[in-house]
């Protein structure tokens, strides 16, 4: 049978083929760098008005705190809680039981100091005839004066004691002490209420009209503050108009209804929060507002002449520094610091790096490089957020 043998190609020949197939694979073009699109707006100038709001709540324009003046147990409650109560009105009865039984101690001592301040008056009256005559000693005369002005003062201490006791038997009945709005109460009926558990607290009552409002405002928005109601001052002045500057924003976002008046400053500055506390009033003759609600009170709006607005999603942070992407005429990216200005809405004013024509990139930021190519279009209402109301936080 004849063998046959298995012989392998000539290395040589073999490097030849394999050279062949890379020299032809090396003719193929390489894949295409697809350009991506990109959404832009351009930039444009226009006059805006920018409110400075502050964050805050509503509080009474007077705050009275209801107390227990003496120790007992609670007896009634007069009012509902939540409502409006009158000054005078009867609100709570402690028993008055253990008072009334001190003011009739009290009464007896007095009686009794009496009956004492009688004899030593006979006494003295006695005496003094006497004494004029020799017939008794100095020594007796300055007993009976003594004895007599000892009786004085001890009326007068048993005299101090029942006022005391009917004062405390009064304290029994607790009374308003200003219209306004109660609260929940801090003790029920059969509650034993005393000074030394919360200071007797028992409730709260609030004026609530007009109503007052307590922000936090930081040092430069203070000075922003200031600025803008002095300018509203003189605008007011001019048009004959009241001093009332100050808008309320409610927790729905709703504006209130009438405008209100800053009353109180506070002295400085919290070295812990760097803030500094503003109250103001507003009417409140609905009594819609209660004490403890959200409130935003809004300053006169401060106009800015030829504004530069780039929506707020084209802009990137880093370390607190702001960049935008510009596309530039030949369609390459170049990245831009830019100084940003108060908020408006959706918007950023742009104080500084950016000029009125020039596109900038609202979409696809993360896929941007500094020199890279892409296909810009206009953004449409899609590619752009809601535009929401804001403005400068103090």
């Amino acid at each position: 049978m004849p063998t046959h043998s298995h012989r392998f190609p000539h290395p040589g020949l073999a490097l030849a083929l394999l050279l062949g197939v890379l020299a032809g694979c090396g003719d193929e073009p390489p894949p295409a760098v697809a350009v991506p699109d990109i959404p832009f707006v351009t930039v444009a100038t226009q006059d805006v008005s920018i409110p400075l709001d502050v964050v805050g709540e509503t509080i009474g324009s007077v705050d009275v705190t209801i107390r227990a003046r003496v120790d007992g147990f609670l007896e009634g409650i007069h009012f509902k809680e939540g409502t409006f109560v009158e000054k005078g009105a009867l609100l709570y009865t402690i028993d008055p039981q253990p008072f009334q039984a001190k003011v009739a101690q009290a009464q007896a001592m007095l009686a009794q100091t009496r009956t004492a301040l009688v004899k030593t008056r006979s006494d003295l009256a006695r005496i003094r005839p006497l004494a004029a005559m020799n017939a008794v000693s100095k020594i007796d005369l300055d007993a009976a004066v003594a004895n007599y002005e000892a009786a004085q003062n001890q009326e007068a201490a048993a005299k101090a004691q029942v006022q005391l006791a009917q004062l405390e038997l009064g304290y029994t009945q607790i009374h308003a002490p200003e219209q306004g709005l109660i609260g929940l109460s801090q003790a029920e009926v059969g509650d034993y209420v005393s000074q030394s558990n919360n200071g007797g607290l028992l409730n709260v009552i609030s004026r609530t009209d007009p109503i007052g409002v307590r922000v936090s405002i930081t040092e430069r928005g203070y000075l922003e503050a200031v600025r803008r109601l002095a300018a509203s001052a003189e605008r007011g002045k001019a048009e004959e108009l009241p001093p009332r500057t100050l808008q309320l924003i409610l927790a729905d976002g709703s504006l209130y209804d009438h405008l209100g008046t800053p009353t109180k400053v506070d002295r400085n500055i919290d070295p812990t929060t760097g803030s500094l506390t503003i109250e103001a009033e507003f009417p409140n003759p609905q009594n819609l507002l209660r004490p403890g609600m959200f409130a935003r009170i809004r300053f006169d709006a401060d106009a800015i002449k030829g504004a530069i607005l780039v929506p707020q999603r084209a802009i990137s942070e880093l370390q607190s520094v702001h960049r935008v992407f510009v596309i530039k005429a030949d369609d390459t990216v170049e990245v831009r610091q830019v100084r940003v200005g108060p908020r408006l809405g959706s918007d950023w004013v742009i104080e500084s790096g950016l000029q009125a024509g020039e596109r900038v990139a609202v979409e696809g930021l993360l896929r941007l490089r500094p020199g890279m190519t892409v296909r810009p279009r206009p953004a449409e209402s899609g590619d752009l957020p809601p535009v929401a109301e804001g403005g400068r936080n103090g």
